[in-house]
């Protein structure tokens, strides 16, 4: 799985022009899933996002998590992040995993963050035609592949 995460003063999801979802002070989530992809990645992943301390203390330093600020968090899927730019300019997706893999994935990501985090967390629509807004906070965006963990 790879997941781009971004500190948001607020984000939100419109399908169709109407919002879907929204937060306030936050993570933004972007998810993409690969068929490789097992519940061991969500579980740390889950752990990882919950725990990452990004957010400002009363200092001023990048010291504090989502969870420690009582910060809301929004998922959305995005098979796109799997792109493949090795060859030529149009990208391959043939990494990321399909719906019938994904959408499990997805709902047992989303579930997992809701446990670690001790709340609901809000997600986009899977597969549908999503308009992602955000005002990024700081701005603080981090990348992360949980093959990559070791």
């Amino acid at each position: 799985m790879v997941v781009v995460i971004q500190r948001v003063s607020q984000a939100s999801v419109s399908i169709s022009g109407s919002i879907f979802s929204a937060i306030g002070h936050g993570l933004l989530v972007l998810v993409g899933m690969e068929e490789a992809d097992a519940q061991e990645d969500i579980t740390w992943l889950a752990a990882k996002i919950v725990n990452l301390r990004i957010f400002n203390d009363e200092a001023g330093i990048m010291n504090v998590s989502v969870k420690d600020v009582a910060g809301e968090v929004l998922i959305v899927s995005q098979f796109t992040l799997q792109a493949c730019t090795k060859k030529g300019n149009r990208p391959s997706y043939i990494k990321a995993a399909r719906p019938e893999v994904a959408i499990p994935l997805y709902e047992a990501f989303g579930a997992s963050v809701a446990g670690a985090l001790g709340k609901a967390v809000q997600t986009g629509q899977f597969g549908a035609d999503m308009k992602v807004s955000l005002i990024n906070d700081g701005p603080v965006t981090i990348v992360i592949d949980s093959k990559n963990r070791v």
